[in-house]
């Protein structure tokens, strides 16, 4: 990470949100939305260019669970728990990825590639279970399709195949 670089995206997000009420939480999704998680640099120095006290900072990260705290792997696997996805084998799914990745929920593989999550719900219950890779959504997933998707060369950072 460019840290003359990171401190140039953080003043820009400090700058658009300063003075706002409400304004840390849209700041620090903003920082996420640039990194894929809020590194401890940009949330230190968001801190000092908003006026808000690290620890204020990093109650709101802890208290969220959306907000990571460490870098995730290139493929995100999102495993969809809502209601529909859950009745239709969500969980073996979930199991199966943990499986076939060697990592639970909320875990990335040790060299990087896969961050494992569980969200719950992405909206296409009629596709029920869904699994997503990225920006790729996987639709009426099975063990085997999942197995083939994560062990396929043809998974991209983008979410193509």
């Amino acid at each position: 990470m460019n840290p003359a670089k990171t401190e140039d995206d953080v003043a820009a997000i400090a700058k658009r949100w300063k003075n706002k009420r409400g304004s840390l939480i849209m700041a620090l999704h903003a920082l996420q939305d640039r990194y894929g998680y809020v590194p401890r640099e940009a949330a230190m120095s968001l801190g000092e260019q908003m006026d808000v006290p690290l620890a204020r900072i990093y109650e709101v990260l802890t208290f969220y669970n959306y907000f990571r705290l460490k870098s995730p792997g290139k493929q995100v696997v999102s495993v969809c728990m809502g209601t529909a996805c859950y009745l239709k084998g969500a969980p073996l799914l979930l199991d199966r990825a943990s499986e076939e990745l060697g990592i639970k929920p909320g875990e990335t593989t040790a060299d990087g590639e896969f961050h494992l999550q569980v969200v719950r719900c992405v909206g296409c219950c009629g596709l029920a279970p869904v699994v997503t890779i990225n920006a790729k959504l996987l639709a009426k997933v099975t063990g085997e399709s999942l197995e083939e998707h994560l062990l396929s060369p043809a998974t991209t950072e983008d979410g193509k195949a």
